[in-house]
């Protein structure tokens, strides 16, 4: 339930409390209550028909976090800051319109909202943003419990995973977002804290200062490989409405399989105009450690046809 169906319900409560106290003689000192009354009682169906906003908890332990009692100010204010830029940078990846440099786009749209605190160990409550049907007039956000959860899981595999599946996660929502929740933990871990978040039942904490401190090893940028390879081979196919292509390289039996980047607008293209041709490609490689590498088709220019000799 939102803060403002909160308080109107509570207006509701209390001016039917104020009218039960006064007689219903008392004919003008009751009307301006009243027609206070009517007035919300009208709108509550408004408020009851509006989507509510989904909500997460992310709580601290450590050295800045005194039980469940307060935290470290500016800390607090540093690592909410920091969430809140990762959290941005990973629904525009998930969006695909996050590029390497520049702002990052609909951050104002996809902004958290601070509602409370979260006891137990100390943090915050955070409202997400409300997805608008106005999309002619304003920015909507969009796949921001995707966001969450993916989030979640990165923190989760970072920690105990396999290089594969953080590979898989890097890949899904962007280098760069990857980077900003890196640079999150990172700025925990260096106050001798580690963090919780909590989102629709899901729960994953932190151990201890050795635990986040491995998830900012493995996040960091040495250790996420990102390069340009060249393949000589052919198009075996490719699925526009999920985006990915399989690509077997000439005189391998091996099939390797890729994305498209979204700037590649019509991904039809490649089964019109390139499947079964021996053709030279240049593909974006992402590989996390030792995982398995990521392919991305980043623009149709990087394709040229090649003759048999």
């Amino acid at each position: 339930m939102s803060n403002d169906l909160l308080a109107l319900s509570s207006e509701v409560r209390e001016l039917e409390s104020i009218l039960r106290s006064i007689p219903e003689e008392n004919v003008i000192e009751r009307s301006a209550f009243e027609e206070r009354l009517e007035s919300a009682r009208n709108l509550l169906p408004r408020f009851l028909a509006l989507p509510q906003p989904e909500r997460l908890r992310l709580t601290f332990r450590g050295k800045p976090v005194t039980g469940s009692h307060g935290i470290a100010a500016d800390f607090g204010t540093k690592a909410a800051g920091a969430f809140a830029d990762a959290f941005a940078a990973v629904v525009a990846g998930l969006n695909e319109s996050l590029s390497y440099m520049g702002p990052i786009p609909d951050k104002a749209a996809n902004q958290l909202l601070i509602t409370g605190t979260a006891v137990g160990s100390f943090g915050f409550e955070f409202e997400l943003p409300v997805v608008t049907q106005r999309q002619d007039l304003f920015p909507v956000p969009a796949k921001t419990e995707e966001a969450l959860e993916i989030m979640q899981t990165l923190f989760d595999v970072s920690a105990s995973g396999s290089d594969d599946q953080v590979t898989e996660l890097v890949d899904a929502i962007h280098p760069r977002a990857v980077k900003k929740i890196s640079e999150f933990l990172s700025f925990i871990s260096q106050q001798d804290a580690w963090c919780g978040l909590e989102f629709r039942n899901n729960y994953f904490r932190y151990q201890n200062i050795a635990q986040i401190q491995h998830s900012v090893e493995r996040l960091k940028e040495e250790n996420i490989h990102e390069r340009d390879e060249t393949f000589l081979g052919e198009f075996q196919g490719v699925l526009p409405s999920s985006r990915t292509f399989e690509f077997k390289i000439a005189q391998e039996i091996h099939v390797l399989k890729g994305k498209l980047d979204f700037a590649i607008q019509d991904p039809d293209v490649l089964n019109r105009e390139w499947l079964h041709k021996l053709v030279e490609v240049r593909l974006r490689v992402v590989q996390v450690g030792q995982g398995r590498p990521k392919y991305t088709l980043l623009d149709i220019n990087a394709i040229k046809q090649k003759k048999l000799i």
